[in-house]
């Protein structure tokens, strides 16, 4: 027996005075709400309703029984209410785990403008590199995943783009521009510390013919397993670097930055939003994973005119 529902249906046809106008009230056809009330009966072990061909009454248990049976149904539909409200209202804490590069140029940027929309909803960053990320901990997990990524996760591409080749003017104006992918070897690189790769060969891909693949033995004056370090001295004129063009996009507009073999990349890479579940996903993390993806193309979109796609 469902005993929930029972006592909802008791309720209802005390309220409504008689079995079949209940009934139509619940959408129930008469004989389940017969069934049930009976039912209740039968597990209480006492009658809570007279039964006449003319009328209905409740017996003393039934009148003692429904006042209690009225705060029992009033405070589960509160709790219903408060939960519910978690998934549904536009407020609330809203839990986000992103590694650094993620949490400073794509994460951190879209705060103010998202909370000015909702400002009842509130951030918690976590900003960290693990190697396994704890999504499930997480409303929104942000994550960085080249073309051969087939994680079993719930995740949303939020963007695709690649790494590029880009190098401080004031580098350029002492060093020169490699002409050809081994032309670096000639050149001072900064590398990013990478698992799995070797900071003494450079790997690049053909940007418009993917199949061709260049090797390039390099020798780096710095290599760092952050990459606001390794920008932060490529625009000190430190040397080469490559890092996601959204990343660089605006600073190559304005010359700050050169692009370096603008026919090469470094790599092709998504940005992920992962989440623990599709089911009972909160309004507040539907509205953020919709700013977050239609932001971060525009900004990517608006900071990439022709300029960035060209070698000055």
């Amino acid at each position: 027996m469902d005993r929930l529902l029972s006592m909802r249906v008791f309720q209802q046809v005390a309220d409504a005075g008689s079995f079949a106008a209940a009934a139509r009230q619940l959408d129930l056809s008469p004989a389940a709400v017969t069934r049930l009330v009976v039912d209740l009966e039968e597990h209480l072990g006492t009658r809570l309703m007279q039964r006449t061909t003319r009328r209905l009454s409740l017996t003393e248990a039934g009148h003692t029984y429904l006042g209690r049976v009225r705060h029992i149904l009033q405070d589960i539909d509160e709790a219903d209410g408060l939960a519910q409200a978690h998934t549904q209202e536009m407020r609330g804490v809203l839990r986000i785990h992103a590694p650094p590069v993620l949490a400073v140029h794509i994460l951190a940027p879209l705060v103010a403008g998202f909370r000015q929309l909702h400002p009842g909803i509130v951030f918690d960053i976590d900003v960290d590199a693990p190697d396994q990320p704890a999504i499930e901990d997480h409303d929104i997990t942000l994550m960085g995943a080249d073309a051969s990524f087939d994680g079993n996760v719930i995740a949303r591409p939020v963007i695709a783009s690649h790494g590029v080749l880009v190098a401080a003017a004031s580098y350029v104006a002492r060093h020169g521009l490699p002409l050809q992918p081994p032309d670096l070897s000639q050149h001072l690189c900064l590398r990013l510390r990478l698992a799995g790769q070797r900071p003494t060969l450079w790997r690049l891909q053909h940007a418009t013919e993917p199949e061709r693949v260049v090797e390039v033995p390099v020798q780096p004056v710095l290599w760092a397993n952050h990459t606001d370090t390794l920008l932060r001295a490529t625009h000190d004129g430190a040397g080469i670097c490559a890092a996601p063009l959204e990343l660089v996009a605006a600073h190559l507009c304005s010359g700050q930055l050169v692009r370096v073999l603008p026919d090469w990349v470094s790599g092709h890479y998504t940005v992920y939003a992962a989440m623990p579940s599709r089911r009972f996903v909160p309004r507040r993390t539907h509205a953020f994973l919709d700013y977050l993806t239609e932001h971060t193309r525009a900004n990517l979109a608006q900071a990439m005119p022709p300029c960035c796609e060209t070698t000055p």
